[in-house]
């Protein structure tokens, strides 16, 4: 029985002038296995030189390293996988050959870079969550075996891919090697783009690697940072942790109904803590009420990106602007989760409904009150007889809203 072949797949974004000679090196080093770009939303002809080259080309939206990847590689066949960037320069073969689950490319030689900050904190990083001090956390050169890829797949988001890929690698057990080959690549420079550069690599650094991480609906792995909204905002930080709680350990169960035949889950924990939390907080039972359904509201729509900030702020506009931090957390986080970088879970959207609901009982009180929680009740148990979402998608005006400003 013959082995499973090679696949390499390159990430690519506008690397035209780069992208030729990469893949043409690759066929050369690599005869027998295919080779495919994930082109991550290139605005230049890096997707038709990849393919002049010989490559197979999956072309993506502008979405992040680590998102390309993942999609890219459920196209590609089974077996090994050999990662690569698209400015390498030089001999991948021994990497290939190495006899481990990730071997890891370690550069012989420097050229360029900056002061070395990115690479730092990536190591710092690594060995907090895995005791073991590796040399090159970022290099975006690894062979996988298959074994590897199926436990290391979906990967961590943005440029914080390689390290979550090291942790994830070293916490599962497998065998991780770094093998010192004579390699090149463009380095950014000590300017202003390279500083941005690494900045963007720092940022996802942290968030690959200390926040939590969740999976999309395209089943994308990004890192969940809801939790913010209790960090801003105190008095919603209980609704926060409850949601939290549920993020990190949920089971499959959807809906009041799952959660209550289910019996102890963490669904049933904040079915039961957050009205609990909204009647000491408003204390009133109409208030507590008004505060879960709320909640439970903004909840039940972060199913796709951005659908839950697009509610939080309509619903912040239709009660005269406020509360304003709902606001300005909307207009903040709605670019990264609409080109889904990252996902409010349950923190979020629990913590921007409740203050929604707390804003609410404010200003609404007798008839417009009871109207109000009768209107959220009702979209409550609809939603527990059909999707929401299904619903927003089949409406046109809806989907049209729905879609606005979402990644394909």
């Amino acid at each position: 029985m013959s082995e499973p072949r090679l696949t390499v797949l390159v990430a690519a974004r506008d690397e035209v002038t780069r992208i030729g000679r990469t893949v043409t090196v690759l066929r050369e080093a690599f005869p027998e296995a295919e080779i495919v770009v994930a082109d991550d939303g290139s605005r230049d002809a890096t997707a038709s030189a990849a393919v002049a080259a010989g490559a197979r080309v999956v072309r993506l939206p502008r979405r992040g390293k680590g998102q390309a990847l993942t999609l890219a590689e459920r196209e590609c066949r089974t077996g090994p996988l050999l990662l690569c960037d698209a400015d390498l320069d030089g001999d991948l073969r021994p990497l290939v050959d190495a006899d481990a689950d990730v071997a890891v490319a370690r550069f012989a030689r420097k050229v360029g870079g900056g002061l070395g900050l990115a690479k730092g904190t990536a190591r710092a990083l690594v060995e907090l969550r895995t005791g073991r001090r590796v040399a090159e956390p970022l290099s975006g050169q690894r062979a996988l075996s298959e074994r590897a890829r199926a436990k290391l797949f979906p990967v961590a988001a943005g440029f914080g891919v390689e390290t979550r890929m090291t942790i994830d690698a070293l916490g599962a057990g497998l065998e991780l090697r770094e093998v010192e080959l004579d390699l090149a690549h463009r380095a950014t420079g000590r300017d202003v783009p390279g500083f941005v550069h690494r900045g963007r690599q720092l940022r996802d650094l942290v968030l690959a690697t200390l926040a939590p991480q969740g999976r999309s609906f395209r089943g994308l792995r990004l890192p969940l940072v809801g939790a913010v909204v209790g960090v801003v905002v105190p008095s919603v930080a209980p609704v926060a942790a409850l949601g939290l709680v549920d993020d990190l350990w949920s089971g499959p169960e959807r809906g009041f109904r799952a959660h209550l035949r289910a019996g102890a889950t963490t669904g049933t924990l904040k079915l039961v803590g957050i009205p609990l939390w909204a009647l000491w907080r408003t204390r009133s039972l109409s208030g507590a009420v008004l505060v879960a359904l709320s909640a439970n509201l903004v909840n039940q729509l972060d199913t796709r990106p951005g659908r839950a900030l697009k509610l939080t702020l309509a619903g912040a506009v239709a009660l005269g602007g406020r509360p304003r931090k709902a606001m300005v957390l909307g207009v903040l986080l709605a670019p990264y989760d609409l080109r889904e970088m990252t996902m409010l879970g349950d923190a979020g959207s629990n913590a921007l409904g409740a203050m929604l609901g707390l804003e609410s009982v404010g200003r609404l009180t007798g008839l417009r009150r009871t109207s109000a929680i009768g209107a959220l009740a009702a979209v409550t148990l609809l939603g527990e007889r059909r999707s929401l979402g299904a619903l927003i998608e089949s409406t046109p005006g809806l989907r049209t809203l729905d879609s606005l400003g979402r990644y394909p």
